[in-house]
């Protein structure tokens, strides 16, 4: 079969969240967090890189870890008695691997840049300690070494002054020889406040470190935007900014959360209006969906644009394993008309292919865009879908991309969904077809009834599968149904009693 290239973009069993693309060369290099597929905290593993061509955006590259965790002082000489790591979101532990050790603060969102001198520079915070950590890198994907810390001038870190509010997602920019700092989040409901939090930026010195100018506020916070006409997109996190042009366009994940916004500006500091959305992981917001429609189980997302051989492209994030802790990075196209506006893209299982996926062939049941129980998409979260609704998951622990089971990926998908029950729909868009037939489904589990097959999630129903299955094992079941020529999405919904498993199809023209 042809290259392609689906979403998730990288292996299933990688999870990188926070996604900054950035081009350097020839090459675009993907910088994010790294979450540990079971973990029951943000961001546990260390920084890796993956890089692709920019004529190739179908082959990622695996580059290694550019930062470990212990390269940084504040995770070095962990003392005895330091505090047991914080439950977020009410999630415990299953294994102790599941969480970091004690006193071990995770690497959260980074975001990297070419600095004055050539040099390659990584910003991050660890979790939710005040300061900015600083490595450099003479190469892109290479070792990076840990640099220091952002500074006031007179070496006070920034973040450990009285009256420094919290920093938090640094995005690092430089335009006409000037280095712009942009950090912090805010609330997302205004019961919340109390915090020192807000969206600020601020020059820094050639040194990469000292803070040139005092940070100040960028983007209006939930409490201040009445009248900005940032209004029910309020800046809440994950600052990342472009140049297009002679603007300037500022990406962040608004108080929604499922949801990355763009504000423009004729400066990279200041005078920022609302453009909208640009992708939202659950299409929520697209042809005027709302929240009760979410095409995706919710959670946050964050990523930024990227100029790639000639077209822009959204990197973002989705939701698995029932938690906020095991995510996934996507990608999109996006659309930029002729006065700068971005349209909101829908998200699809074909993103970075440069259009639809070939009619013919085996797919991953992990490159769904949508997926929903009998009553619509829920939080991600175990207390929300409970066990009544279809997730994505594996069923081994967290896999690195030079193990064994890395390698299985070739032949059978890491990653698949779980748990489809009556009413449940997983959906796939979008692929060319031509004298196309839905061929055979692998599932496993204990299931008996139908599965009907539509190419639009509420038209027609194009045949049906019937369905017998109480086997936990992989099995293959055949299908026979035509699909209609042309792009099509696929959805498969399930009528009946029981639960399965769902790895993968085939697609025969």
């Amino acid at each position: 079969m042809k290259k392609q290239v689906l979403n998730p973009y990288l292996p299933s069993y990688e999870y990188i969240p926070d996604g900054e693309p950035h081009v350097f060369g020839d090459r675009v290099y993907l910088y994010g967090s790294h979450d540990r597929f079971g973990g029951a905290g943000f961001c546990l593993n260390d920084y890796v890189c993956y890089s692709a061509d920019i004529h190739d955006l179908k082959e990622w590259k695996y580059e290694g870890v550019i930062l470990r965790k212990d390269q940084d002082p504040r995770n070095q000489n962990i003392p005895e008695d330091a505090p047991e790591q914080p439950l977020l979101f009410g999630i415990e532990p299953e294994k102790e691997e599941d969480l970091n050790p004690r006193g071990v603060h995770a690497q959260w969102a980074p975001d990297v840049v070419r600095g004055l001198d050539g040099r390659y520079y990584l910003y991050y915070c660890l979790d939710f300690l005040p300061e900015i950590g600083v490595a450099v890198c003479d190469t892109p994907a290479g070792q990076y070494e840990f640099l220091g810390f952002v500074q006031h001038p007179d070496g006070t870190p920034l973040g450990l002054k009285e009256g420094d509010i919290e920093n938090f997602d640094p995005g690092i920019f430089i335009d006409d020889g000037v280095v712009y700092l942009y950090s912090g989040h805010a609330v997302m409901r205004k019961e919340q406040k109390g915090a020192n939090i807000q969206s600020l930026v601020m020059q820094l010195e050639a040194d990469m470190l000292t803070v040139k100018t005092e940070p100040k506020v960028l983007l209006p916070d939930i409490f201040h935007s009445e009248g900005t006409g940032f209004e029910g997109h309020e800046f809440f996190e994950a600052s990342s900014i472009r140049k297009v042009g002679e603007k300037y366009y500022f990406v962040y994940s608004s108080v929604n959360s499922h949801e990355l916004c763009y504000a423009v500006s004729d400066r990279p500091d200041e005078g920022y209006s609302y453009g909208g959305t640009v992708v939202d992981l659950a299409d929520v917001y697209l042809d005027g969906r709302t929240e009760k429609d979410a095409v995706n189980p919710l959670g946050n997302t964050h990523g930024g644009i990227e100029f790639i051989n000639g077209k822009w492209y959204v990197f973002y994030h989705r939701q698995t394993n029932r938690t906020n802790f095991s995510r996934q990075g996507c990608a999109e196209q996006i659309v930029m008309d002729a006065d700068g506006v971005i349209h909101q893209a829908e998200v699809t299982s074909c993103g970075l292919n440069d259009g639809p996926l070939l009619g013919n062939g085996r797919y991953p049941a992990y490159c769904c865009c949508h997926l929903t129980g009998k009553n619509g998409a829920k939080f991600s979260h175990p207390l929300a879908m409970k066990r009544e609704d279809p997730y994505l998951t594996q069923d081994v622990g967290d896999v690195e991309p030079e193990s064994e089971a890395a390698k299985r990926e070739a032949d059978f998908p890491t990653q698949y969904v779980k748990n489809l029950k009556d009413g449940a729909t997983v959906g796939f868009k979008y692929f060319e077809c031509n004298h196309t037939v839905l061929r055979s489904l692998t599932l496993r589990g204990n299931a008996n009834g139908v599965i009907e097959v539509r190419t639009v999630k509420d038209g027609d129903v194009q045949g049906t599968i019937d369905l017998q299955i109480s086997d936990g094992s992989w099995n293959k079941v055949e299908a026979a149904v035509q699909l209609p020529d042309g792009v099509n999405a696929l959805y498969l919904t399930f009528c009946g009693a029981g639960a399965f498993d769902f790895a993968e199809f085939t697609l025969e023209a």
